[in-house]
């Protein structure tokens, strides 16, 4: 058991030790060489992000929708909305909206504005991944191979270069756990503060997904600040308190404008953001009952032909399509490649640095570090790995910060006794783990680079045997340096190629994944396919709404293609209760709406959110607005007979309007949709 000789509940007074002095502060140069090795980083980061970053194009069509109506309307922008005529929002809070909508509004809507501000927070969080560990381990190298390793690691390769809201919510993580690191040096109330501040905004990033982080910076704090045990408990509160209004004014703004007069929530059952919370991206999402047919419980099932279409190395969609439920999700199918490749050795090393630490005095800044890093890594990977509901992969980036620290820590902490046991052991046992682990990942993708795998399998062995033997360190000074540097180097070679290739790959749609290119791309599900006959009609229209269509992410395309705003029906899912028949009618009565588009079901059209049906060419026809039989299923590939082109969750709740508009208006083809004209 590990044991500290300070009591956690110590009640005496601490001065606070003053942050030591760098190792190199006292050599001439050393300051400089530290900056110009962080600079390196840095450039090098925003290199490998921003490289050809338009290759993904609008990424997800979904957000990309959102972030287009931010730039061309402040409300739109406020709320996240999906159109800039306001009718609903993304089914996410808007802190990623507000930055893409922003960087449009400056520089004008284009992928480039768009995924450029995203690639950018990568550059933002690994200085502060950096400087958070520099700080602890008073290290210098340890925060550069910190960076250096979140900055290699797939999973942020990937979604820092998407627009997905991922992105903004793990920079905001950071930031909170940077501040806390602030926080314990010197007991600061300014700085824990400043902590909940940024979780309040990594809330409104991505809900509560945004505050796995928080128990363990919570329990650091409190284990290890400087100060009594009351004094730490009123600054805790004072940042919950911080954290209370850098999210809650949203929530009030929500409460306080009138409903009818801003775009419907998505997501929720009753236009309530805190029904969003608790549902939706809250704890339904948690145990697998989010809305996919309304409220009834169902989770949100890809197509089979999603699934069939991942290749050999990469097995399964998290939650879609049979992956795995447990402790084995993150180091297996795609969420292993994605986030695997550092995952055991920082689990290892959490372990390591506790033990190694158990003496040391209540406040020790390491160990408290290994309590938020590794407290983070823990809680959070917990949760992506017992959900229930939808589990995109991706979703792991939001521990990739703690995995890459703890690694960093881990090698530090066992490097610096190295004259011990322990030390050398301890070492030697995280390059092999890495070493082991990254070949079996790749392994898993064996026709591509085979020789890679051996190469790091052999390298890393043979730097743990070295490293575990005394002579190396006694031969010469700077050799176990040498060998150290070559091991990490080949134990972090996987990821970086993984990183490269997911790099060098386009990415589109609702499901993107790393690694090298394949023949189907990575995640073009959930992508509307261009119709330039329809984009050239909606075009000359100029009503409120071009144009109707069920289901966001078909809205979100048709706006991209035509720059005009469509009503999306339904929702992402296609089971928000909104618009009513009632409402809709009044609005095509109105002139606010143009056309009523079918898709057809071909790929990447006709789905309720970001799914598509291939080859399913089943319509439901529920009872119509005037009543009529009950519910019966009716094979055919009639668009008029099909509701609204809906189906990706299985449960559209729209059909009324779809029988109305079938009933009422008389069809066209345009392009690879059926159409009908609202307006006569």
């Amino acid at each position: 058991m590990v044991t500290v000789t300070t009591s956690v509940l110590d009640t005496s007074s601490v001065v606070p030790p003053r942050p030591a002095a760098p190792a190199s502060a006292g050599r001439f140069g050393g300051r400089a060489v530290e900056r110009a090795g962080l600079a390196a980083l840095l450039i090098a980061t925003a290199v490998l992000y921003l490289w050809n970053i338009t290759i993904n194009g609008m990424g997800n069509q979904f957000y990309a929708g959102a972030a287009w109506a931010g730039s061309k309307s402040w409300e739109a922008l406020l709320f996240g909305s999906l159109d800039p005529a306001n009718f609903i929002t993304v089914d996410k809070p808007p802190v990623s909206q507000w930055v893409m909508g922003l960087s449009g509004r400056i520089f004008g809507f284009s992928s480039a504005s768009m995924l450029i501000p995203q690639a950018l927070m990568a550059v933002a969080a690994v200085a502060l991944l950096y400087g958070a560990v520099r700080r602890v381990s008073n290290s210098h190298h340890a925060g550069l191979l910190a960076g250096a390793a979140l900055a290699l690691t797939p999973v942020a390769a990937l979604m820092f270069r998407f627009n997905n809201p991922d992105a903004a919510m793990v920079l905001l993580m950071m930031a909170a756990a940077y501040a806390t690191v602030r926080a314990l040096q010197r007991a600061s109330t300014l700085w824990i503060a400043l902590a909940g501040a940024a979780l309040g905004f990594a809330f409104l990033a991505k809900m509560l997904e945004g505050l796995m982080v928080l128990p363990a910076l919570g329990l650091a704090y409190l284990i290890a600040a400087p100060n009594p045990i009351r004094t730490r408990i009123l600054q805790l509160f004072g940042a919950l308190v911080a954290l209370l209004v850098a999210s809650g004014w949203y929530v009030v703004v929500t409460l306080w404008w009138p409903a009818s007069t801003r775009p419907y929530l998505a997501g929720s059952t009753d236009n309530n953001f805190m029904n969003l919370v608790l549902g939706y991206n809250g704890f339904a999402r948690v145990l697998g009952r989010n809305h996919g047919g309304g409220g009834g419980g169902h989770a949100q099932t890809p197509p089979a032909h999603a699934a069939a279409q991942l290749p050999a190395g990469h097995p399964g969609f998290g939650g879609f399509g049979g992956q795995v439920r447990g402790v084995e999700r993150l180091f297996s199918g795609e969420f292993g490649v994605e986030i695997g490749w550092l995952l055991p050795a920082a689990l290892l090393a959490f372990v390591l640095v506790l033990i190694s630490r158990g003496r040391a005095p209540r406040t020790d800044l390491m160990r408290a570090a290994a309590i938020v890093f590794g407290g983070w890594m823990i809680i959070d990977g917990g949760v992506l790995s017992y959900m229930n509901g939808m589990v995109h992969p991706y979703y792991c980036l939001s521990i990739a910060p703690a995995v890459a620290g703890m690694f960093a820590l881990g090698i530090r902490e066992m490097w610096t006794r190295r004259e011990t046991l322990l030390g050398r052991l301890g070492t030697a046992a995280l390059l092999a783990v890495t070493g082991v682990w990254s070949f079996v990942l790749l392994q898993r993708n064996s026709g591509w680079y085979p020789e890679l795998r051996w190469a790091i399998l052999i390298v890393t062995l043979l730097a743990a045997v070295l490293v575990a033997i005394p002579w190396t360190y006694r031969a010469h000074r700077r050799l176990g340096a040498a060998v150290l540097t070559v091991g990490i180097l080949g134990g972090l070679s996987g990821a970086a190629a993984y990183s490269v290739a997911t790099v060098a790959t386009a990415h589109s749609g609702g499901g993107p994944t790393v690694g090298p290119a394949q023949a189907d791309g990575h995640g073009g599900w959930g992508q509307a396919q261009a119709n330039p006959q329809l984009t050239a009609l909606l075009q000359k229209t100029n009503s409120t709404w071009a144009a109707a269509v069920n289901g966001s992410s078909s809205a979100a395309g048709l706006e991209l293609q035509s720059g005009k705003a469509v009503m999306a029906i339904g929702g992402f899912s296609g089971s928000d209760p909104t618009p009513t028949l009632a409402e809709f009618q009044a609005d095509v009565k109105a002139g606010k709406i143009g056309y009523y588009v079918v898709q057809s079901n071909g790929r990447g059209q006709g789905d309720g959110g970001s799914f598509d049906s291939r080859t399913d060419t089943t319509g439901t026809a529920e009872r119509s607005a005037t009543g009529g039989a009950r519910t019966q299923r009716s094979q055919t590939t009639d668009p008029a007979r099909m509701p609204g082109g809906s189906g990706g969750f299985g449960r559209n709740q729209h059909t009324d309007i779809t029988n109305w508009v079938t009933a009422t208006f008389t069809p066209q083809q345009v392009g690879n949709a059926t159409v009908y004209n609202l307006r006569g």
